[in-house]
């Protein structure tokens, strides 16, 4: 072993790439290079020579690969036939081992590093055994007709929605056995962003449904047709987006896709009539490669990959990092934007369409900015703008305006629900809801990171009119200590009176119990909330229980909750009085 405490593998993470991903457009794979192992050029340029030699070893096509070097190691890609993507891992973490001088291949059935011609006879035969050309010819012909095809390890769908059909990929029938006359694809938006994704697909369900669509959509909080729950818990991957367009009930799809199934596994789709980016934060780093504001805008804007000349990909125009990295994609661009005197779209994207807040009005414009506009409405009648107090939840308003009108949706329709979502709890469930209980106002949210922790609590705070604050807090334990101790100033700077820290079930993500709260809660000290005003109760209800018997009438509790089986346990306890 060449490395001084270098780990017993040179890779940290080895993935198939199933869908379009920040790398290329097509399957592969992709592995992290492991802490301790080092990544230079020379040795890079080792890996990428042993990949194309074994491809063409074993008779690929030669095809993109990328190195890509970051703060922590670097990400290993390349495109692979998508057949054999576990033969293609193999691949990778066999040319990166071999590169690094570290046995990879000491298990049978794997190619040895120590062994070129051991290794090219292992990989050779696992491709073999994986080959499908069934499935790659299946794949050929819905390209060339343009029929969308989900692909997972069991099952081959092509169409979507009401026009699609599954086969089992262990009995693939021939391509002139397929009706392609009946398949095809159902109008489909996507949703990313660091914050806004959940109420911006729930915003494009409403009104997909107000269309008289019938709509599926899958998000955060579960998967869902016509609003009915099909399943409760975090559907924003690619097998949420797949789920939802295998239903046979839909014509339409509202998808969030969120950065870890982006990262993961790629899109779920090939293309989609609509993609929306809602804005970027810094939140996430120290996975996956991402350690930069810029590396987490280019994974998100992979969304991009999405979309083609008949589409549209919405832009944040009040996002500066999105605005500069948008100026490299060749796609249609519509943007949103807060600013009445919109100075970017005016002289950057004139004609492009878009959806501002002018006047205290929101304005659709189809023709860009500098063209006639509709008046879609007064945004303090909005209910989802607070009277015109909640700027995060105006952002998504536009966005899915813009997404609405690129989905067909006429404009009538837009101003009708945006005039009504959000009246009800239950339109925008577990986002900037505000419950009254006892006297004491109870308001629950989603906020995770500093952004949306602060969107949050400076709407509380203007109505906090002198009265008692108390906070529940937690975190995913996969987020670095910085990013902790960022969310633990953040609320620390609204003079919190009362803060309960908890663990988040299902987010522990490699910590222990009471590791986040810890974190946190000396950054809360160190903030200046005193020491006797932070209690750790780890189950989240229990600690909102808590909260609530500490409250008196007029105290304001503000409850970011994640996990979705505890936030309806706390509704019912709401509900109940």
């Amino acid at each position: 072993m060449t490395e001084a405490n270098a780990p017993s593998l040179p890779f940290d993470g080895s993935r198939r790439l199933t869908g379009p991903t920040r790398h290329f457009a097509e399957p592969g794979v992709v592995l992290e290079s492991a802490p301790g192992v080092a990544v230079d050029a020379a040795r890079l340029a080792h890996w990428a020579a042993n990949v194309r030699a074994m491809r063409a070893a074993l008779g690929w096509p030669d095809a993109p690969l990328a190195a890509e070097p970051h703060a922590s190691g670097a990400n290993l890609a390349f495109v692979a036939p998508v057949d054999r993507l576990l033969c293609a891992t193999e691949l990778n973490e066999w040319a990166w081992g071999e590169a690094c001088g570290m046995p990879v291949g000491e298990a049978p059935g794997h190619p040895a590093s120590w062994d070129h011609a051991q290794a090219t006879h292992t990989l050779a035969a696992l491709a073999r055994a994986q080959e499908n050309p069934a499935l790659l010819a299946l794949l050929d012909q819905a390209h060339r007709r343009g029929v969308p095809a989900l692909l997972d390890d069991a099952l081959l769908t092509l169409g979507s929605g009401a026009f699609g059909q599954d086969f089992p990929l262990a009995a693939l029938p021939a391509p002139d056995a397929i009706d392609w006359s009946a398949r095809r694809a159902i109008p489909t938006a996507l949703v990313t962003g660091s914050n806004g994704k959940t109420t911006t697909v729930r915003l494009i369900s409403a009104l997909l449904r107000a269309s008289g669509r019938r709509a599926g959509w899958s998000c955060t909080d579960g998967l869902f047709v016509q609003g009915e729950k099909l399943e409760a818990g975090d559907y924003s991957g690619p097998v949420g987006a797949r789920t939802v367009l295998r239903r046979r009930d839909i014509d339409a799809a509202a998808l969030e896709t969120a950065r870890g199934g982006i990262l993961r596994r790629g899109l779920a789709v090939e293309r989609a009539d609509v993609a929306v980016v809602t804005n970027v934060s810094a939140d996430h780093f120290g996975e996956y490669g991402i350690h930069a504001l810029e590396d987490l805008v280019r994974a998100k804007l992979t969304l991009a990959r999405a979309i083609d000349a008949r589409g549209l990909l919405v832009l944040n125009a009040d996002d500066v990092p999105l605005r500069a990295a948008a100026g490299a994609l060749a796609v249609p661009t519509g943007w949103f934007s807060l600013d009445e005197d919109a100075a970017f779209l005016r002289e950057r994207a004139p004609t492009r369409p878009a959806c501002v807040a002018r006047a205290g009005h929101l304005w659709l414009h189809p023709q860009g900015i500098t063209a006639a506009g509709i008046d879609l409405g007064d945004i303090a009648a909005m209910p989802l703008s607070m009277g015109g107090a909640a700027g995060y939840n105006i952002a998504n308003l536009a966005a899915a305006a813009l997404a609405g009108f690129a989905l067909g949706i006429a404009a009538d329709t837009i101003r009708a629900v945006l005039g009504t979502f959000g009246a009800d709890n239950a339109d925008n469930r577990g986002r900037l809801e505000r419950w009254e209980w006892r006297g004491v106002r109870v308001w629950i949210d989603y906020a995770h990171n500093p952004e949306g922790l602060a969107g949050l609590l400076d709407l509380a705070s203007a109505q906090r009119h002198g009265a008692r604050l108390g906070v529940s807090l937690g975190h995913a334990g996969n987020r670095l200590d910085d990013a902790l101790r960022a969310v633990a100033r953040t609320v620390a700077g609204y003079r919190p009176d009362r803060v309960v820290l908890k663990d988040v079930d299902g987010y522990l993500r490699g910590r222990t119990t009471g590791d986040v709260a810890r974190v946190i809660g000396d950054a809360l000290q160190t903030e200046g909330v005193p020491r006797e005003a932070i209690d750790f109760i780890p189950d989240e209800v229990t600690g909102v229980r808590s909260l609530l018997e500490w409250a008196r009438p007029g105290d304001l509790l503000v409850l970011p909750i994640l996990g979705v089986q505890a936030r309806e346990e706390i509704l019912r306890l709401l509900e109940a009085g």
